[in-house]
């Protein structure tokens, strides 16, 4: 029998020193109107809310709450736009201003980075090299599409326009799903009108004096800010022709509901349960990293991220133990510390949701580990966690936590982990690690979930296809598949 390793001790007197991103570059103003008409307009609601950094519980602006009559001015100004500019304006046209888009993005991007930062709470490194640069591929990739709608659908005798798009976007990644958001929208020859998060509308609104410069016809993208109500007057417009919504799976359901029989378009990006499948002929230290970046990257705030971890039993107790390992390392601290591994939860309301269902994955008596990092005194912090012992039927393994706590079970088959990982009311996603090409095809392919990475995990790209099924909701955003949702093919 090979002797045991033992644990590593990583309580030693090394630490990395401070590497702060400065925030001195960064241009916020004190408050923000509506942008409607490429111009920040005051609310007629005459109300402002708050938003602040959650890394230090102090405010950074005042944001316009947009109410129906406001949402209402925002539609109308997309409506004329659609008709009498964007519709008609060659489409190499078209794309030329959304390429101009990515182009300023790519040169204010450390700004935008910053302000995702502070807004968000994601760890800068995160912001600046995945949320930013993605999102600018984004708008590089679908301006090449512009021009070529026929190609894109070949055999359709025409492509066409939808209209106006009312789309909602979430608060983990606000730039790169404005991206996702807006980007197809344009290049397929619709108008927009754009909801971002109330805890994060920063970078929305960064982008929307990106577009300002980049002198897009006023009233092609138009960005609302307010909370739920906002979102519901979009989504009840009758001039709104295309609902987007990414968002947490209850409020797709409202959604969904409210559009029945109104024969509008829609497409929902709702919530997931990942699995995260590691074979004994994986190669594990590989696989922690992929285990570390699927349920720790952005705090666990990703509707993808691998937060049910099945480990094939000969190889259980190693990983757990180099999991464990790897956890003493990560760095909980200061969101613009370059070193930085988990920045702070998005909001007070998502710290008490993270924990009141660790509570339950407790009280249903499964072991939680947490490694032994201090945490700042003020703002949001969770520690990176994970639960043993737990059972198909605990709460934390069929409930979306959306923060860093991964639960983890082991499996002897590949049926029994196919099956296991099928059981949820879930199917955005997945992971399969091994070294056996044919083990990965058969896996993947049995497994209900929209995107299913092979030896790892979180990679995306413009160019690929991204959504779920089941209560991960309906539609695909990305890719080609990315643009159907917002033409007509007849």
């Amino acid at each position: 029998m090979a002797k045991k390793s033992k644990p590593l001790d990583f309580h030693s007197k090394w630490r990395y020193a401070p590497a702060p991103e400065s925030s001195d570059h960064v241009e916020l103003k004190t408050s923000y109107g509506l942008f409607i008409n490429n111009e920040f307009t005051e609310p007629l609601s005459g109300k402002y809310f708050e938003t602040i950094n959650p890394a230090r519980e102090t405010k950074l602006a005042d944001i316009a709450e947009a109410n129906q009559a406001d949402v209402d001015r925002a539609v109308k100004a997309a409506r004329k736009a659609y008709d009498d500019v964007w519709s008609k304006m060659p489409a190499s046209e078209r794309g030329k201003y959304i390429y101009r888009i990515a182009r300023i993005m790519q040169e204010r991007a450390r700004e935008l980075a910053v302000i995702e930062s502070m807004n968000g709470g994601k760890p800068i490194r995160e912001s600046r090299d995945v949320d930013v640069p993605l999102a600018a591929a984004h708008f590089f990739y679908y301006a090449g599409w512009a021009d070529k709608l026929e190609y894109a659908f070949p055999g359709k005798p025409e492509v066409r326009s939808i209209g106006v798009a009312g789309q909602i976007i979430p608060w983990n990644f606000p730039l790169l799903m404005a991206a996702w958001k807006i980007a197809p929208a344009l290049a397929a020859g619709n108008t927009v009108v754009l909801k971002p998060a109330e805890t994060t509308p920063l970078t929305a609104l960064k982008l929307a004096e990106i577009i300002r410069d980049a002198d897009l016809p006023p009233g092609v993208v138009n960005i609302v800010t307010g909370a739920g109500a906002t979102g519901a007057a979009i989504v009840n417009h009758p001039g709104v022709d295309k609902v987007a919504f990414t968002g947490s799976t209850e409020v797709g359901k409202i959604i969904q509901k409210a559009l029945a029989g109104t024969g509008k378009k829609y497409t929902l990006e709702l919530g997931g349960k990942a699995a995260n499948i590691i074979f004994a002929d994986a190669t594990i230290d590989q696989a922690v990293e992929g285990i570390v970046n699927g349920i720790f990257f952005n705090q666990g705030h990703v509707c993808c991220a691998g937060s049910r971890l099945f480990v094939q039993e000969p190889v259980a107790d190693l990983v757990i133990r180099k999991l464990k390992d790897r956890m003493e390392t990560l760095i909980i601290g200061d969101p613009l510390d370059k070193n930085t591994d988990i920045g702070a939860i998005n909001s007070k309301e998502q710290l008490g949701k993270i924990k009141r269902l660790v509570k339950i994955g407790i009280d249903e008596g499964g072991t939680c580990y947490q490694p032994s990092c201090s945490l700042p005194s003020k703002g949001f912090w969770y520690r990176p966690t994970l639960f043993t012992d737990v059972t198909q039927a605990s709460r934390i393994v069929q409930e979306e936590i959306f923060g860093p706590v991964l639960s983890i079970q082991t499996f002897r088959t590949v049926e029994e982990v196919i099956e296991k990982a099928n059981n949820i009311p879930y199917g955005l996603s997945g992971g399969v690690w091994t070294d056996k090409g044919s083990k990965i095809f058969k896996v993947s392919s049995k497994l209900r979930a929209g995107v299913v990475w092979a030896n790892t995990y979180n990679k995306f790209d413009p160019t690929s296809p991204f959504g779920g099924y089941k209560e991960s909701g309906m539609g695909r955003e990305g890719g080609l598949h990315g643009l159907s949702p917002y033409v007509n093919l007849n």
